[in-house]
């Protein structure tokens, strides 16, 4: 091993998408093995937005799912649901204490998602990074892989850490955030200028369980422009740039080479070529996904493997945590 901790969560709050795909399980399988790797699917997360509960916990299993298809190692890496490791929710509250309200205020997230559910703009969401936190720094993490979308979380998170460490000495990592060469921010192919949202049901949005008809259909129906050239312009040209980043990203290049593959083509080209990368990129994917899902007993083995190694290692930086917060120590 290398020496370095990675951690990472996905929501189960919505079907997942390409953004997902591309910008955070596809590469997470590069970091296991080499590294001390941890994968969760943070259902404490999810809840700061009504849920139902029969869809929550199918959608958590299927997120369990996705990783695997993805090809996480459960030999290799430690995965398990973020519920069942109470240190989580624990830590969480320790770090409230530590997260200044101007902090949270800040957050884009928080006022996107408050914006979209005005009748339920709860404490939970307000307070959302600071759980976000403590699932990384129960850890000791040194590398976050996550989609650009989650900057502000990461680096509140470092100043968090550098925060408690200043008043009781060392105890976090100050982690880093690892994000992909290409599409750490998948847009939305229909509003180009917004991130693809695997809460909103659109045609802007491709989902992982899609066949390949409709994500085909999708993509040859994406927003460009008028311009007629293909150019690397993000500001410009945000619908082209978004298609040359998927396009990059499937092939694991970056989007300057991806370009370079464009040279003298037109739009539908540059849309017809994303489709047939982003199909044949999914369709192993989702063919492993729908074996796994026929078997929910393998998952929650997967699952309370995972734990139980997870919940060793938090429950010990928890201990340290409160010992040095000034806490009397825990009998039995």
């Amino acid at each position: 091993m290398s020496g370095k901790t990675v951690f990472s969560g996905i929501q189960p709050s919505g079907e997942l998408s390409l953004g997902n795909y591309l910008g955070a399980l596809k590469r997470f399988k590069d970091f296991q093995g080499a590294n001390d790797s941890l994968f969760c699917v943070v259902d404490l997360h999810a809840i700061t937005v009504r849920q139902d509960p029969a869809q929550l916990r199918q959608r958590t299993y299927s997120g369990v799912a996705w990783y695997l298809a993805s090809g996480l190692d459960p030999a290799q890496c430690t995965l398990f649901a973020q519920s069942h490791v109470s240190a989580h929710a624990e830590l969480a509250w320790i770090l409230n204490t530590f997260t200044q309200m101007g902090e949270l205020e800040r957050m884009t997230q928080f006022k996107d998602k408050a914006a979209r559910h005005k009748h339920n703009i709860n404490a939970g969401l307000f307070a959302y990074p600071a759980l976000m936190a403590a699932d990384i720094l129960l850890y000791d993490t040194h590398e976050v892989p996550v989609g650009d979308d989650q900057k502000q979380h990461i680096e509140l998170a470092r100043d968090v850490a550098e925060r408690f460490n200043g008043i009781y000495g060392p105890t976090f990592v100050v982690p880093k955030m690892v994000a992909p060469k290409a599409a750490a921010r998948v847009m939305d192919l229909q509003d180009p200028t917004s991130k693809m949202s695997k809460s909103v049901d659109s045609l802007g949005t491709v989902f992982l369980h899609e066949d390949e008809k409709t994500i085909s259909k999708k993509i040859m129906k994406a927003v460009t422009d008028n311009e007629g050239m293909i150019r690397l312009d993000k500001d410009k040209q945000p619908g082209v740039y978004n298609l040359l980043a998927i396009y990059a990203a499937c092939h694991d290049q970056t989007p300057e080479e991806a370009l370079a593959q464009f040279t003298g083509k037109g739009y539908g080209d540059l849309k017809k070529a994303v489709a047939e990368a982003v199909v044949t990129v999914l369709a192993p994917v989702q063919a492993r996904h729908k074996e796994l899902m026929a078997d929910t007993a393998q998952l929650d083995a997967v699952l309370a493997a995972g734990a139980a190694k997870a919940r060793a290692r938090a429950n010990k930086k928890l201990a340290e945590v409160y010992a040095k917060i000034g806490f009397t120590p825990r009998q039995g």
